[in-house]
């Protein structure tokens, strides 16, 4: 596929430089024209061209310590995709403890801060002191604040301004990427 991309950008290129020609017959506008639609080929295809592999090099800016993750795990980590509504066994968990990041084991969220948002997916109120770092995505058309694990840099889920007081967050996160340890 990046490959065919490549492949295509060389064409685009090349029959750009092909019709690129100062013929005295052609008329002011029709010269205009012809630039202006080869320059909108080359700049949409250049764009897509950076754009499409970011999964595949974003991905490989993460650290897999993890080696026994399942493929959905990575690919929710690695590639920052979502999980079922509704599939965590973690929704539903009450007990006292601590949520683990899949990856690195790292502790993420107390359970005291884990509410039940309706959403589907296991919500928290606050995270622990300096677990995450934030980036925005329109993956939707939309803006939404992800966040990753700031240590080992693996996709968690999404911050939303709509959780309970006193935060007023709710920290959205993919039951698949966290593991619950309860306390002893």
């Amino acid at each position: 596929m990046f490959y065919k991309k490549l492949l295509l950008l060389r064409y685009l290129v090349n029959n750009l430089c092909d019709n690129i020609k100062f013929d005295r017959v052609k008329s002011y506008s029709k010269i205009m024209n012809n630039y202006r639609r080869n320059f909108l080929k080359l700049f949409s295809s250049s764009y897509l061209f950076f754009l499409l592999p970011y999964n595949l090099l974003h991905s490989t800016t993460k650290k897999i310590i993890n080696k026994n993750l399942t493929k959905e795990q990575k690919k929710i980590m690695l590639n920052e995709y979502t999980e079922r509504p509704f599939s965590s066994p973690l929704n539903n968990e009450k007990r006292k403890g601590f949520f683990h990041c899949a990856n690195c084991g790292a502790k993420l969220f107390a359970s005291n801060a884990k509410f039940d948002s309706g959403t589907g997916w296991p919500s928290f109120t606050e995270s622990l002191p300096g677990a995450f770092k934030t980036k925005t995505d329109y993956s939707f058309g939309i803006k939404r604040v992800e966040y990753h694990y700031a240590k080992c840099g693996v996709h968690h889920g999404h911050v939303f301004d709509d959780g309970p007081t006193p935060t007023q967050k709710r920290f959205c996160s993919n039951g698949l990427c966290l593991i619950f340890k309860p306390e002893s």
